[in-house]
């Protein structure tokens, strides 16, 4: 922490360097391969959810919840900040600008129906890093000329998550992270499991983001662990 001083010669503490957390996220941002995202649940299961996932070794938590009054999903998201900040994870909040800001979030995750990309930006500054949905490279290009710092692109496998939407596989996001160039972090999403991950690290796409991957395992510790190891894996 740096020092400033008071008139008379005494010194006080400055206030935090907005500039240096934001590029710690970012160096954290580059190095993440395992992005973990919470279910729906009870405030309680959520948090024990991203605990386990945390000691997995995820590199990244979303809070994703669709159903929590806002009071709520603040308190909750100011409860993952500690537990993430202590970890050294980083922590992102889907959807919410304001939330990610007041919980002092490493970033928000914007989809089609939120506030714009540049909206975020004028909002956060760059307190935040914003992620971007897109599921080809036309969508991704765009939200990168936006402003993204990265891009989660999918479905790529089926899920009922998003089962409207049409799956457009390993390759589908393998061009996407093409289209945008080694600078933005594209993580797949959708359907992603043990049983398929391999897929894509065979078309050369080692960021993922799961869900029930890990919310519905036994034990999400383990699970995030083997997860780890596939995308680890050379």
């Amino acid at each position: 922490m740096r020092l400033r001083q008071r008139p008379g010669g005494v010194p006080r503490e400055a206030p935090p360097d907005p500039d240096i957390g934001h590029r710690e996220a970012a160096a954290r941002l580059e190095a993440a391969h395992l992005y973990v995202i919470t279910p729906d649940r009870d405030p309680g299961d959520v948090l024990a959810l991203a605990t386990a996932a945390i000691r997995g070794g995820a590199d990244v938590i979303q809070l994703r919840h669709k159903s929590l009054a806002r009071g709520e999903l603040l308190a909750l998201a100011r409860q993952l900040r500690v537990e993430t900040r202590a970890a050294g994870v980083l922590f992102v909040v889907n959807d919410h600008v304001d939330i990610a800001l007041l919980s002092e979030a490493d970033g928000v995750h914007l989809g089609p129906d939120d506030l714009s990309i540049e909206g975020a930006r004028r909002v956060a500054g760059d307190r935040l890093l914003i992620g971007a949905s897109a599921s080809s490279p036309d969508a991704a290009t765009a939200a990168v000329r936006h402003g993204a710092d990265y891009v989660g692109s999918g479905p790529a496998f089926a899920t009922p998550i998003k089962s409207e939407k049409q799956v457009i596989g390993p390759a589908g996001v393998a061009a996407v992270a093409a289209a945008v160039g080694a600078a933005v972090r594209v993580f797949a999403i959708g359907g992603i499991d043990a049983s398929n991950i391999a897929r894509l690290t065979a078309v050369g796409v080692r960021r993922v983001c799961v869900i029930r991957a890990v919310a519905d395992a036994a034990d999400p510790e383990a699970a995030v662990r083997g997860l780890r190891a596939m995308l680890d894996a050379r």
